[in-house]
């Protein structure tokens, strides 16, 4: 985390904040606002970072890849980057207050932890991914714990077997760790993911109930548990506020902490959020389309919440190419709900230039594709349920062989 805060700083990529700073509403209301990295020196009398990742430029800089470069490299990745044990870690007793958790929104429920790492294993089953926890006291959490996703998968099968699910949490880890917790990768590879894009093997430290972890400013260990409670609501990444649920009640044991930590909030709905959630999937997308046809680039767009709206370029091959990319996207990401296909004179970063190609070359009866009765995501307001959906795919490509009746004015 703190090598990447200068990188960004080098960048130009940083707003410093000197002046004390609340976490109830005053922090995320200034991250929500600001395009720029936000390191305050003084918040509730601690260290915190907001907006890591909050664009293209700034991914660009913490994983150290071009920008145009991006996606394309992710999706080459193989998931063999390697990482060895790098012993244990000094723990005292788990302490929430200790920590500037913020409250983001009046409507919110109470304090969240958002930018937490959930650490898992099971009978040698590993995985790291994101979890909003929401704060119940000083030792315990309640985690939304998505029905089917693998940390889910892993806490039904401790408690098949009577047990709870070891755990452990991670706050302000490297951002390609972050990164890789937030892509969908082969079961376990999130860590040697993060050690493939960093170009260096990855130490993993031991917490005293076996879960490994990376490096991070925070560690927190503990047990997810079957006990169950109200979560909820909470502003998710449409901006809206998610329903309240019954979730299960994570009852933590240790806390580490390195010297003046520095806590990573991450701001619901804010820029980071909508690259976490969405940039990961651009490397899927790439790959799935790239299975299909030939494909150019990927972008999940912020109107979209960076989430549920994508616009895929091609050079296309044949006539049927378009809506082979259409069904490829959503098989690659299940919660997104509209994708445009453009060719390669479309600029897929400038909206104007994507609604352009919807504007003259999409013909309603033969281009659009509607899906229906087809499971969508659990965040979109308009959900059937809890994420059954109704999905539509553009094709806003040139027939092959008429591209000299679509030819764009332009001066040498």
């Amino acid at each position: 985390m703190r090598e990447c805060i200068l990188q960004m700083k080098k960048a130009g990529l940083v707003e410093e904040i000197d002046d004390p700073v609340s976490s109830v509403y005053e922090a995320p209301k200034l991250a929500f606002r600001t395009h720029k990295m936000l390191e305050f020196s003084n918040m509730d009398g601690h260290r915190c970072v907001m907006n890591t990742i909050f664009d293209r430029d700034s991914l660009s800089v913490a994983l150290n890849i071009p920008k145009d470069r991006l996606v394309k490299t992710l999706a080459a990745c193989t998931y063999a980057g390697k990482t060895r044990d790098a012993g244990g870690m000094e723990f005292g007793p788990a302490d929430l207050a200790k920590i500037p958790i913020m409250k983001h929104f009046p409507k919110d429920a109470g304090k969240y932890l958002t930018s937490g790492i959930v650490f898992s294993e099971w009978n040698g089953v590993t995985n790291a991914s994101i979890h909003r926890l929401q704060v119940l006291d000083e030792t315990h959490l309640i985690g939304r714990i998505v029905e089917g996703r693998h940390t889910y998968k892993l806490m039904k099968q401790a408690f098949a077997e009577g047990k709870k699910l070891p755990i452990a949490i991670v706050i302000g880890p490297h951002p390609a760790v972050t990164f890789a917790a937030s892509t969908r990768v082969p079961e376990g590879k999130e860590m040697n993911y993060a050690a493939e894009i960093l170009g260096k093997e990855l130490d993993l430290f031991t917490c005293p109930n076996g879960i490994q972890v990376p490096d991070a400013e925070i560690v927190l260990y503990g047990y997810l548990t079957e006990e169950l409670h109200e979560e909820g609501p909470f502003v998710d990444i449409s901006g809206t506020y998610d329903p309240i649920r019954m979730q299960p009640v994570l009852e933590l044991v240790g806390m580490h902490t390195k010297p003046d930590f520095i806590y990573h909030g991450i701001v619901p709905a804010g820029a980071e959020h909508k690259m976490l959630m969405g940039a990961p999937y651009e490397p899927r997308i790439f790959q799935a389309v790239a299975g299909v046809t030939n494909v150019k680039d990927v972008y999940l767009t912020p109107g979209g919440a960076g989430y549920f709206h994508a616009v895929v370029q091609i050079k296309k091959m044949t006539d049927g190419d378009g809506k082979n990319a259409i069904m490829a996207a959503f098989a690659a990401h299940t919660s997104l709900k509209h994708v445009v296909i453009v060719d390669e004179d479309i600029n897929i970063y400038d909206p104007s230039d994507v609604e352009f190609a919807i504007a003259t070359r999409v013909r309603a009866d033969t281009d659009v594709m509607i899906i229906s009765g087809v499971r969508g995501s659990s965040l979109d307001p308009c959900r059937i349920g809890d994420g059954m959906n109704v999905k539509a795919g553009v094709d806003a490509t040139i027939p092959l062989g008429l591209e000299d009746e679509f030819i764009r004015a332009e001066w040498d």
